[in-house]
């Protein structure tokens, strides 16, 4: 017969309080929203921010005070025996003799008991949820005899779905791999060779550079365009590899009409105004997303667009923050919506026509770990609009430039497609987990 039964009769909050002496090492416990329960790091005491925490012991079940409910707890391994954790993550003896801890584990994974875990923090901001409001959980408990057979039947399947997450993880590795050769060898003009060997006699790239010179000092002295800054010459031990014939080597500056990025400030709020002032954060998948966007007066808007005066075509690109490197091309919407941006964007508005869009973005993408190595802007992750403009650019012919931006497309669309079945597959191997699960504890009504 299951019984009805609170956490608290089987597990017992262990509070094995350590000082914390500066020349000890000590390791430290992190949890995943996985499960996983494993080492975040070493450190000598003296390193540590603070002058005491908790030794676990191996077996113990640990929980997050913060991320239990989206799955952030499980048992304390034997390799983090005597380690330490912070009260944000109480650890509990259980006792075996009524629990097995792997049914434990199951048990809070299971629909109602993620139910209650989420009625604890439901309508709220970050809850903390304590010791005694989890030791307060209920579940229905399977007889300890029952409880052996059923954590062989669920260990046996999490071995066979880890397995699969494993490959499935690979493969995704793999992938990320796939996607940087496509546009390395893009770049290097290694996808258009058949391209250019049915193509003899298009105009070289010198003659196109030549020309987008020639047109930019024709905008300067029409007052258009300010006058840019020389930068230094092309040195050969920048050159990383070799062009392909009719291609040049060149800075992105002369190739392009501005490069800045957005208001150094903020701006004032206004509900609807239909002015719109992007952040990092409204780059997605290749696109400008207004959904949530901010918008501003336009007096205000006014002043920012000035500086950027964003076109349909111009690439804007993350600069600064966690997901720099982040690109899209400006719709042709974004004039009519109004639109320009906070400084964690840049804007990059290439010669057009003479030079198409599309493959500056595949080499600002390509090139986004290497700029991010040289730029020195701040201890986060930023790229210098100084080292935009000398970045170096493989120019090809403005037809081949084309062919390699269409040809990219087509293979990062395969790419996406990949990625989404390896995703469904991810979300298959996560179903049948619950649905063994639900099969295990069917008899609780609760599964």
């Amino acid at each position: 017969m299951w019984n009805r039964v609170n956490l608290c009769d089987f597990l017992k909050q262990r509070k094995e309080q350590v000082l914390i002496e500066s020349d000890i090492e000590y390791s430290l416990v992190t949890i995943s929203n996985r499960g996983e329960v494993k080492l975040r790091e070493k450190k000598k005491g003296g390193l540590i921010n603070a002058q005491k925490g908790y030794c676990v012991k191996a077996g113990d079940f640990i929980y997050s005070r913060l991320a239990v409910h989206t799955g952030a707890f499980g048992i304390i391994p034997r390799t983090l025996d005597g380690a330490l954790v912070t009260n944000e993550m109480p650890s509990f003896e259980i006792n075996d003799s009524k629990i097995h801890p792997d049914i434990l584990i199951s048990l809070l994974s299971i629909p109602a008991v993620k139910w209650q875990l989420n009625q604890l923090t439901k309508g709220m901001g970050r809850v903390r949820i304590k010791e005694s409001m989890l030791l307060a959980l209920t579940v229905l408990l399977p007889p300890r005899k029952e409880q052996d057979g059923l954590a062989r039947k669920i260990s046996s399947t999490n071995i066979k779905l880890n397995k699969l997450n494993s490959q499935l993880t690979h493969q995704q590795t793999l992938l990320k791999k796939l996607r940087q050769q496509i546009l390395q060898e893009a770049i290097e003009g290694k996808l258009t060779i058949d391209f250019r060997a049915q193509n003899p006699d298009i105009e070289p790239a010198g003659e196109l550079l030549a020309r987008i010179k020639a047109e930019k000092e024709k905008l300067i002295k029409e007052k258009k365009i300010k006058k840019q800054k020389p930068l230094p010459p092309i040195r050969e031990e920048e050159k990383p590899f070799e062009l392909p014939e009719g291609w040049v080597w060149c800075r992105l500056q002369d190739i392009t009409r501005l490069i800045t990025d957005g208001k150094h400030g903020d701006c004032q709020n206004m509900f609807n105004s239909g002015y719109y002032f992007l952040s990092a954060k409204d780059i997605q998948n290749g696109e400008l997303i207004y959904n949530n966007a901010r918008q501003i007066v336009p007096d205000e808007f006014q002043e920012v667009h000035n500086r950027t005066d964003l076109e349909p075509g111009d690439i804007c690109m993350v600069n600064t923050g966690a997901t720099v490197g982040k690109t899209a091309l400006a719709p042709d919407h974004s004039f009519t919506r109004k639109t320009t941006f906070q400084k964690s964007v840049a804007v990059i508005k290439v010669v057009k026509p003479n030079i198409d869009q599309r493959f500056i973005k595949i080499l600002l993408v390509c090139e986004t770990s290497k700029l991010l190595a040289t730029s020195w802007g701040s201890a986060i992750n930023n790229l210098l609009l100084g080292d935009l403009k000398k970045q170096l650019v493989p120019l090809p012919p403005l037809p081949e430039q084309k062919a390699i931006a269409t040809k990219v497309e087509k293979l990062l669309a395969i790419c996406d497609q990949l990625e989404a079945q390896i995703t469904t597959n991810q979300t298959h191997t996560e179903q049948l987990m619950q649905a063994v699960l639900k099969e295990a504890f069917s008899q609780s009504g609760e599964a």
